[in-house]
C-alpha cells in the first residue's frame, strides 16, 4: 500500500478517538480527511506512474522521443573519449571512397566525413572492410559506421541504424563502347559482373531478367570493370555514381545503357543501438548543408550539389 494512504488511515483512527473523547466538529474533520486523501492518492499516482506521465508529455514531440531513445547510450561519448571516429569502407568505390594512385583513401564520402569529424572534435580513421561482411564488421566493433555509398534497402534497415538519405543513386549497366548491347533486351544470354554483397547483386538476382543472363559476382567494382575491359564479361551492373565517374575519368571506352533497374539512396550505417552517435553525425550533416560546406564538397566531386540532406 502507498505510504501516504497508510499515514491517512492511521490519522483517521486517531481522529475517531478524538471525536468520541472531545466531540470535535464532524463536518470540518470530514472536509480535512477528504482533502488529505486526495493529496495522498495524487502522491501515489506520481510516484508509481511517472513513466506514463512522461510519455504523455512527449507523445507529440519527436525531438524528445529521439532524445529518450539516446538516453543512456554512450556511443557518441565513446567516440569523443577515444578521440577518433572509425569509418568502415571497401576503399574501391570511386568516387565515394577509394584508394588513389598514392595509396591514400580519398573520395566524396571521405571529405564529408573529415569535415564532420572536425566539427565533432575527433580524428577520422579510415578502416577498409569486406563489403560482403559489412554488417558483421560493424557489429563486432571493427568500425563505428559504414560510410561508402551504402544503398538503403530493407535488410540493412532491419540490421543497422541508418542515417537519413544524403544522396540519390540508380543501378545501371555499363558495357564497352563498341558493344552491340544497346538496351536491356540485348543482355539476354550475356554474362554480367556485379560486386559481391552489394545491393546491386541483390537487385540483379531478383530482377525479371535474372533467368536470361549469367551473373558473375566479384569482390569489387574495380575488378568487375577490369573483367569488362578484358572481355571476360559482357556488362557490369553497378551504381550510376560509379559508372558516371569511371566513364568520365578512367579514359576507358565505356558506355551506360539508358535503361536501369532501380533508383536508390545512400545512407550511413551505425550499430542498431548507437542512436546518440547517429544523431550527432546527422545533425552535423544538416549544419553543413545549411552553411554550404556540403554543397562545396559535392561540387568538387560532381560539378554541382547533388546531395539531398535536409
Amino acid at each position: 500500500m502507498c505510504y501516504y494512504i497508510k499515514v491517512i488511515f492511521k490519522a483517521c483512527k486517531t481522529l475517531r478517538k478524538e471525536i468520541k473523547m472531545k466531540k470535535l466538529n464532524l463536518k470540518a474533520i470530514a472536509v480535512a480527511m477528504a482533502a488529505a486523501l486526495t493529496l495522498g492518492l495524487a502522491g501515489c499516482s506520481s510516484n508509481g506512474n511517472s513513466s506514463t506521465a512522461d510519455s504523455s508529455a512527449t507523445a507529440g514531440d519527436s525531438t524528445s522521443v529521439t532524445e529518450s531513445k539516446a538516453e543512456g547510450d554512450n556511443s557518441l561519448q565513446k567516440v569523443k573519449d577515444a578521440g577518433q571516429f572509425i569509418l568502415g569502407l571497401d576503399a574501391t568505390f570511386k568516387p565515394m571512397g577509394y584508394t588513389d594512385e598514392n595509396g591514400e583513401i580519398v573520395g566524396f564520402d571521405i571529405d564529408v566525413a573529415e569535415e564532420v569529424c572536425n566539427r565533432l572534435g575527433v580524428k577520422l580513421v579510415k578502416q577498409p572492410i569486406n563489403w560482403d561482411t559489412l554488417t558483421t564488421d560493424l557489429n563486432v566493433g571493427k568500425c563505428d559506421c559504414v560510410w561508402n555509398g551504402l544503398s538503403i534497402n530493407e535488410e540493412r534497415q532491419e540490421k543497422m541504424n541508418l542515417s537519413e538519405p544524403y544522396m540519390k543513386n540508380a543501378m545501371v549497366f555499363v558495357v564497352k563502347g563498341d558493344s552491340t548491347v544497346a538496351k536491356m533486351d540485348d543482355l539476354k544470354g550475356k554474362k554480367i559482373s556485379v560486386q559481391n554483397g552489394s545491393s546491386a547483386q541483390t537487385i540483379l538476382e531478383n530482377s525479371a531478367i535474372k533467368d536470361d543472363i549469367t551473373i558473375s559476382p566479384i569482390a569489387t567494382n574495380v575488378e568487375a570493370l577490369q573483367q569488362l575491359e578484358l572481355g571476360v564479361v559482357d556488362a557490369v551492373f553497378l551504381d550510376e555514381v560509379v559508372a558516371d565517374y569511371e566513364i568520365k575519368n578512367s579514359g576507358k571506352d565505356y558506355k551506360k545503357l539508358a535503361e536501369g533497374l532501380e533508383e536508390e539512396q545512400y545512407a550511413i550505417a551505425f550499430r542498431k543501438n548507437d542512436q546518440a552517435l547517429r544523431d550527432a553525425v546527422q545533425k552535423t550533416l544538416g549544419e553543413m548543408k545549411a552553411d554550404g560546406k556540403l554543397g562545396e564538397i559535392s561540387t568538387k566531386w560532381f560539378g554541382s550539389d547533388i546531395t539531398i540532406v535536409k
